[in-house]
């Protein structure tokens, strides 16, 4: 009898050690379970003959729920049939062009509208692989960014056609078709398409369109990040105070988060009913610790799922545990499918510290470090379209062990003494203002392509209350010119969306470099835009103005409080 006592004791009293001195085992357990388990569904689709792609889902769950909601929009509402149908309405207009053959790579100009993905589901029936471009650039960058991917077609908005305008010459001289998602164009070089597509036929398309598709087949060229899950609640734009009314309109339980998206939340006026929601998960990244304490207070406890992860590459992570603050969470078993460490960074020197046989050395837990992840047959690493320089850049060798081969993040994290993950910053050529990425070295090159500027060494600062970073610049003026803000102001409106508009411009007789001649920023970056701090003579953007105007310590103030908007 007292056996059985001590052996029922026992069974008692481990749950309670097990959560007192592992208090996430059983969390890690889970995870583990549902990362095997999304991995063997990985491997068992990659096998499946012919190829399972995202159309082949689509199709399968459209055989399967032909009549459940796919995508709401607005006063609009679309099933998985509907869908299906309009989609090949898209491709048979597109095939009747005789200037398109399936297979072309077409580009997507196109904002939030369920046409766009129409158009991308009825590209993957015909084989095409497609370029999705942000609809806010213009100019130049559009130009950049369509000549990258080499598409053949560009189908467009109707709202977009004076940015296509603006590009036309370009277009034109590449004999580049373009399509305009209207009912009428009077444009020379641009035809209507949105007639043609609604004359078209519904009928499924044939298979044998994609048959020439590999798993090596370019299928999307992305230049800025998206996800989709189940039935999706669709906005043209975000919209703060009219978030939760939405939520409850069409009974939301999961949303989508950059983390200004939940700091603009936070923002709008207190509701009695800011509680009053079937929103039981919100999945996404970047958002501060403080803002996702504030957020659970007032909107109820609902689970916030940040991840880590990138476009291009070859490891993520997702904070499982719900562990306010942090991106992810160290697990043994998901280390070993992909293989990351964090590594040493010398951030004035822009590259990673080396030991004396020029290996990489790993950060400490509790330091912070570059993330690196090995390039490996499960976790590759594609690179960047018709860019070898830029994917050579992200490639590292010799790591650990010469002739290893990583995948170089560009992001600072750190790892506590719990296993937890958390983003520090970004480093080299990008930073993130707005929910969108910007490479300082073209707008850069934008900069100094204006009249008076010389040089221009473009990074992000840190403004309180915000997310990410605000671009800033610091620049010299050529000889014999002035700074002319108008001028300049004028000049990054027309190239630059306006994220990436630099909005503080610092005048300096010398940019400065290492000794090997790489732009230094750590130390700009501290001084960031304080008028007390910095003596040379500092720039703000001014929309009223349509210029630059000089930063003073009463605007400066505004920012630090909040009173000015950016």
């Amino acid at each position: 009898m007292f056996i059985v006592s001590i052996f029922l004791a026992t069974l008692v009293i481990i749950p309670f050690a097990v959560k007192t001195f592992f208090p996430y085992v059983w969390m890690d357990i889970l995870y583990l379970r549902d990362l095997l388990r999304m991995f063997g569904t990985f491997v068992s689709r990659r096998r499946r003959k012919p190829l399972f792609l995202a159309l082949d889902r689509f199709l399968e769950q459209t055989a399967a729920h032909p009549d459940k909601l796919f995508v709401v929009f607005e006063n609009e509402s679309y099933s998985y049939s509907d869908t299906d149908k309009r989609s090949n309405k898209v491709a048979n207009a597109l095939r009747a062009h005789p200037q398109y053959k399936a297979g072309d790579t077409v580009a997507l100009f196109m904002g939030n509208e369920p046409a766009f993905m129409f158009t991308w589901l009825a590209l993957a029936k015909l084989g095409s692989p497609v370029a999705l471009l942000n609809h806010n650039i213009r100019s130049k960058s559009l130009l950049h960014c369509f000549n990258c991917c080499k598409a053949k077609v560009l189908i467009a908005a109707s709202e977009l056609k004076e940015a296509v305008e603006d590009v036309l010459p370009s277009l034109r001289e590449q004999g580049v078709s373009i399509y305009l998602m209207a009912k009428e164009c009077d444009t020379p070089g641009i035809e209507s398409f949105s007639d043609k597509v609604e004359q078209a036929s519904d009928a499924p398309l044939p298979r044998s369109l994609r048959s020439h598709i590999t798993l090596k087949s370019p299928g999307v060229y992305i230049y800025t990040s998206g996800t989709t899950g189940s039935t999706i609640i669709l906005k043209k734009k975000f919209s703060a105070s009219q978030f939760w009314d939405d939520c409850r309109k069409h009974n939301v339980t999961v949303v989508q988060y950059i983390g200004e998206v939940l700091r603009y939340l936070c923002n709008t006026p207190k509701r009695e009913n800011d509680k009053d929601h079937k929103v039981r998960l919100a999945i996404g990244n970047g958002v501060r610790a403080e803002i996702w304490r504030e957020f659970l207070n007032r909107f109820g406890e609902i689970e916030v799922r940040e991840f880590y992860a990138s476009t291009e590459g070859n490891v993520g992570f997702v904070n499982y545990a719900g562990k306010i603050g942090a991106i992810g969470r160290v697990n043994f078993f998901h280390r070993k499918l992909f293989p990351y460490t964090l590594i040493k960074y010398d951030t004035e020197r822009d590259e990673p510290v080396r030991d004396a046989n020029g290996l990489c050395i790993e950060s400490p837990k509790g330091e912070t470090g570059l993330l690196v992840s090995k390039i490996t047959e499960v976790a590759p690493f594609v690179g960047y379209a018709q860019n070898e320089w830029q994917t050579e850049k992200k490639r590292l060798r010799d790591v650990l062990k010469k002739g290893d081969l990583y995948f170089n993040s560009g992001d600072l994290l750190r790892i506590d003494k719990d296993n937890f993950i958390y983003f520090q910053d970004r480093v080299g050529d990008t930073f993130r203002w707005k929910g969108e990425n910007v490479a300082t070295t073209e707008v850069a090159d934008i900069l100094t392509i204006c009249d008076c500027v010389k040089e221009a060494n473009v990074y992000g600062v840190q403004v309180p209350g915000h997310e990410g970073r605000i671009g800033m610049a610091a620049v010299t003026i050529k000889e014999d010119a002035q700074f002319d803000g108008s001028n300049i102001y004028s000049h990054v409106v027309s190239y630059l969306p306006s994220y990436a508009r630099p909005r503080f411009i610092r005048i300096q007789n010398a940019v400065e470099v290492t000794g090997t001649f790489k732009q230094m920023k750590v130390k700009l970056v501290e001084e960031g835009f304080d008028p007390g701090c910095v003596q040379d003579p500092l720039y703000i953007l001014d929309d009223r103005e349509k210029s630059y105007m000089p930063v003073t310590a009463q605007i400066y103030g505004s920012i630090t409080s909040g009173t000015m908007k950016l």
